[in-house]
């Protein structure tokens, strides 16, 4: 089956660029209510919408809606919050891109992206990854020494301002 096009799908919804919602424009099913916001959560925090028998995810069809093409690659919510569809929170990019603007996980500890206690020597150890390869940033006293460090390698290396913060 055929993705939607652009012109398919501006009949059947409109789109609201600056809140990112969707609505229905065309009765296109026996239940569909024209005027209707669409967009449900798929478990994961993204919104997708089912168009003639077929679910696609709400920031992909915000873009094509926008844009008049499929994303080449990954869509990434700048702000981390993945049922924010306005288009300027969206960015098309690589794998490499959408991890550098990735939110800092549950487990971890120290509060900064990529720094740990490193227990045998009793120091923090921070490190980054780059194009698949982890770089090791240094053995620091202090959990700020080893943020510093951490940032300006991200600086470097074009991590997005974004990079560790919570979802």
């Amino acid at each position: 089956m055929d993705d939607i096009t652009q012109g398919e799908l501006k009949e059947l919804l409109d789109y609201n660029p600056d809140t990112g919602v969707f609505t229905i424009k065309k009765k296109y099913a026996k239940n569909v209510i024209v005027g209707k916001v669409v967009g449900t959560g798929n478990g994961k925090g993204y919104l997708r919408i089912s168009l003639i028998n077929r679910r696609y995810l709400s920031h992909r069809l915000a873009w094509l809606y926008v844009h008049g093409e499929w994303p080449d690659d990954q869509i990434d919510h700048i702000n981390h919050d993945r049922s924010d569809n306005r288009i300027e929170n969206l960015r098309c990019v690589s794998n490499s891109g959408n991890q550098k603007n990735a939110t800092i996980t549950k487990r971890n500890r120290s509060g900064v992206v990529g720094v740990h206690w490193n227990k045998s020597s009793r120091k923090w150890h921070a490190q980054i990854k780059n194009e698949g390869v982890y770089d090791y940033l240094g053995l620091f006293d202090s959990l700020d020494d080893a943020r510093k460090a951490r940032k300006r390698a991200e600086k470097k290396y074009g991590y997005h301002q974004n990079h560790g913060k919570p979802q």
